[in-house]
């Protein structure tokens, strides 16, 4: 039988348009992990290093994430060049299943051993692991959202993966693949940065990122065009917990010389707050704080193109799609 191919796209921010900076931060079991090897002889002895310095599930469930991202790179090369379709025959469902599941352990096994892999690597392996020590993760696919033209996009597409795992009873949201770092543009190449915004992410934010194929989470219903529609949100974003709070899309219908109101929360009149104009940093002006909110206008120029994004000192933390009335 023919598998559908899972198409892996790493879909990366678009340097032209856009400049960022992460503050790098390490949490304590963050340091731990920093002392492991970077390679382990196999997965079990992994998974017994995790159980000996860490009690809690959270603690376990971090330290995966961590291991992971801090260890196995993005293989831009498989994304550049796919693998073949595979294909198999079976006689029955449980052989069907049986063959399924030898794929995927040797998709998690060859991301250990070579330690690169695109999202399902990740995904499979963090599952694997997460197994190992005892918790409950599945692997959930979807679209993804980290391009200024992703926004307005008319249809959503598979082209990434995700995990969920379960700690203390509650689901809670992972995506290694983005943990480890991002594509630098002008040297044509993947970073490695650590990032820890993608461990345990406000749904509110993942979502913003994140559309599963199957439309739901937790059994309740996402919204399709509230995901293709709304801003282009980042890392910085997640980290300053900047939720948008105006306009709620991220298409804005405006004429040369219109004026747009934003508001955007935890940001204050003292923070750096611009966007480009021309080319350069424009300030913003005459903003007001309204609870825990900075509101403001942009006096809209179409010479500053179809795009607006705001940068929050140098962080870019919104981006929105401008057309004509």
């Amino acid at each position: 039988m023919k598998i559908k191919k899972i198409t892996i796209l790493f879909l990366f921010i678009n340097a032209i348009f856009l400049h960022f900076s992460y503050s790098q931060e390490y949490n304590a079991i963050d340091k731990i992990i920093l002392k492991y090897p970077k390679h382990f002889s196999s997965t079990e002895i992994l998974a017994e290093r995790i159980e000996k310095d860490f009690s809690t599930e959270h603690d376990k469930a971090r330290a995966i994430y961590s291991w992971i991202a801090l260890n196995i790179k993005y293989d831009y090369k498989s994304y550049l060049n796919p693998a073949k379709p595979i294909r198999f025959s079976y006689r029955n469902e449980a052989e069907k299943q049986k063959q399924i599941e030898s794929l995927k352990d040797k998709t998690w096994q060859k991301a250990f051993d070579s330690q690169k892999a695109v999202c399902e690597g990740f995904t499979l392996l963090y599952q694997h692991l997460a197994s190992l020590v005892g918790l409950k993760s599945e692997v959930i696919r979807g679209d993804s959202k980290r391009l200024l033209s992703d926004i307005g996009r008319q249809n959503s597409q598979s082209n990434h993966a995700w995990n969920i795992v379960q700690i203390d009873r509650k689901w809670i949201l992972v995506d290694a693949t983005w943990g480890q770092g991002y594509y630098d543009s002008n040297k044509k190449a993947m970073v490695n940065y650590f990032n820890s915004v993608y461990f345990d992410t406000d749904p509110k934010y993942f979502f913003a990122k994140h559309f599963p194929d199957s439309g739901v989470y937790l059994n309740e219903k996402l919204n399709k065009e509230d995901f293709l529609n709304g801003p282009l949100i980042f890392d910085a974003t997640i980290e300053g917990d900047n939720e948008i709070l105006s306009p709620n899309s991220g298409i804005i219908e405006a004429n040369d010389g219109d004026k747009i109101t934003f508001r955007i929360k935890n940001i204050s009149k003292t923070d750096t707050l611009f966007y480009l104009k021309k080319g350069r940093p424009a300030k913003i002006e005459n903003p007001r704080e309204v609870r825990g909110a900075l509101e403001f206008q942009v006096t809209y120029d179409k010479k500053m193109g179809s795009y607006i994004t705001f940068f929050l000192y140098q962080n870019s933390i919104a981006s929105f799609k401008i057309i004509p009335k």
